[in-house]
């Protein structure tokens, strides 16, 4: 206590005991690929504000057009604001070296990354390296292109293997336009918690390099989904399904998915993207987890992510705290005062809060036993809300006479 002298007026600041928990960024995404520059950066994960910036680290003045330099125009032009790019160069993997921190392995030290895309990788390994990375640090999702060329629409509901001939490393199919749909399967994996998300088909548009030569090109449309991604989150909020939204930029599509087919993708896992008189939109929003999961929404998955991250960033400072009463009543409040926040922006189902959600950390989460092995438990319980995915409207006949005969036989 300050030891007071002459009389008058002190005013002290005191700690309320109030840790705001803030809500992470969940737009921000990392795309591996083949820039325009091959040997500019190599496996660096540079971060770029706009498409000026990637066109000064990555663009040469006699480069050509790459699936990496087309997605990433389609996300700023998608209304994203900030990624991660990382130029694998030349014959490179996207899969990556652990101990050379290239590929993938250059984005884990990268907290602010929450989405991973490989414009138009569309091999088995390199579906399998992106979805073992966001399984791997559980807050990220990865975001699939599937072939650019479908003879068989079918083979989009059969899994995708490596043929025995396949190299080890992850690279773009080396002549995706004739990839045979019939000789194999061309979905990824399921991912059982729903950490990655499949698009078909690509979108055609300007070459971004060129938009002055009127060329149309085909585009992999992972660029602008998560350009979607931002501005839904932007504009809804990451529980908003980045689905029912135009994709700017795309002047047709390489496939046109009728609606029987679309029925049948859907089922699979396989977010379509389609064309309606007002324009093309992305219809689907579904992960590669199973049917029946829990984990099958878009949002639910990236919902529980930025929970996840958030609490885990906002609680750090329990770290080594007395792990006695004062500090678990701390924490359920510090989490019980998030929850809140997110269930007012609408991220959680339930009239009143304790129907959207639960925080529990008390005596009974840490008996001696968990404290002496040096654990804190809280248990926490959420409601996401999930989209409408099926609107359905019950319409029948009716006449005056129809309302008469039923009021009088009441």
């Amino acid at each position: 206590m300050p030891n007071y002298l002459s009389p008058g007026i002190y005013v002290e600041e005191v700690s309320t005991g109030t840790k705001p928990i803030g809500m992470v960024g969940t737009s921000i995404p990392a795309f591996l690929g083949l820039a325009p520059a091959k040997n500019k950066y190599v496996n660096q994960a540079i971060a770029c504000n706009n498409w000026g910036e990637f066109c000064r680290y990555f663009v040469s003045e006699d480069s050509k057009s790459t699936h990496l330099a087309q997605a990433v125009f389609s996300f700023f032009n998608n209304h994203g604001s900030r990624c991660y790019i990382v130029n694998v160069g030349e014959n490179g993997s996207i899969a990556g070296d652990v101990k050379k921190k290239s590929g993938l392995y250059a984005l884990e030290s990268i907290d602010e990354v929450a989405i991973v895309a490989a414009p138009g990788y569309t091999d088995a390994i390199s579906y399998e390296a992106l979805l073992a990375h966001c399984e791997k640090l559980l807050y990220r999702i990865a975001i699939l292109d599937a072939s650019e060329s479908v003879s068989d629409i079918n083979a989009l509901k059969t899994l995708k293997t490596a043929s025995g001939g396949e190299s080890v490393e992850a690279k773009p199919a080396a002549d995706a336009k004739t990839e045979s749909a019939a000789s194999q399967g061309l979905r990824p994996r399921n991912s059982d918690e729903g950490y990655g998300a499949f698009y078909f088909p690509w979108f055609r548009g300007l070459d971004a390099l060129q938009p002055n030569s009127g060329s149309i090109i085909n585009i992999p449309p992972s660029g602008a989904i998560a350009g979607i991604y931002a501005r839904t989150d932007a504009t809804r909020g990451v529980h908003k399904a980045p689905a029912n939204e135009q994709v700017r930029g795309a002047l047709g599509l390489t496939y046109n998915v009728s609606r029987e087919e679309h029925g049948e993708l859907n089922r699979k896992g396989v977010n379509v993207i389609r064309m309606f008189p007002d324009g093309i939109r992305v219809w689907g929003a579904r992960t590669l987890a199973a049917e029946a999961s829990e984990w099958r929404y878009i949002p639910v998955r990236r919902t529980f992510n930025m929970i996840k991250e958030s609490i885990q960033e906002g609680t750090r400072w329990t770290v080594f705290e007395p792990n006695d009463m004062m500090t678990w009543k701390s924490v359920e409040r510090d989490i019980r005062a998030f929850l809140m926040r997110v269930w007012r922006d609408g991220a959680l189902l339930g009239a009143t809060p304790e129907q959207a959600f639960f925080v529990k950390c008390d005596a009974e989460t840490n008996p001696p036993e968990v404290r002496d092995a040096g654990q804190l438990i809280a248990e926490i319980g959420i409601a996401p809300v999930k989209p409408a995915e099926f609107i359905v409207f019950r319409i029948g006949q009716w006449t005056s006479e129809t309302e008469s005969a039923t009021s009088a036989g009441a």
